[in-house]
């Protein structure tokens, strides 16, 4: 025989909701000395079976809701980071493109650098076959100069 508290403590519960079950179905208890109301093992069995069965479905419903409530929450999630991943791929099309466009810009700059260049040498190659044409032109002016004024 055992007490509504030895019942409860067996199961994990209080005392006060074993007693509302005993009481709501009109169980008696088999032995009541001094205020202390004893059950026996058939009562036990029932009340025991019964609070382990409503424990077992309340915890498939609270796993339920925790798989419904979870589901909210990834789903939250999965649709934040599609949003982030959106915009991030909008900014990486974005830069690409303006790194396609300076390189285009870089192209332009190396190409007239190149031109610039290729004057600058073409002027160069100029100025120095003037300057060597006027020497040759001078030397053979002054050798020429030298035989004709001999001459004289």
């Amino acid at each position: 025989m055992k007490t509504i508290k030895q019942i409860a403590d067996e199961i994990g519960i209080g005392k006060q909701r074993v007693y509302r079950y005993i009481k709501n179905h009109h169980i008696s208890e088999a032995h009541h000395d001094v205020g202390v109301m004893c059950f026996d093992e058939a009562v036990e069995m029932s009340v025991k079976s019964h609070f382990l069965r409503n424990a077992v479905s309340g915890e498939a419903h609270h796993e339920a809701h925790q798989s419904v409530s979870s589901d909210t929450v990834f789903d939250t999630v999965i649709s934040m980071l599609k949003q982030e991943l959106e915009a991030k791929n909008k900014l990486i099309d974005e830069q690409q493109e303006i790194i396609k466009d300076l390189n285009i810009t870089i192209r332009i700059q190396a190409e007239s650098i190149n031109a610039a260049n290729k004057n600058e040498l073409a002027e160069t190659i100029i100025d120095g076959n003037k300057k060597l044409i006027g020497e040759t032109q001078v030397k053979e002016r002054g050798g020429i100069f030298k035989i004709f004024s001999r001459k004289k």
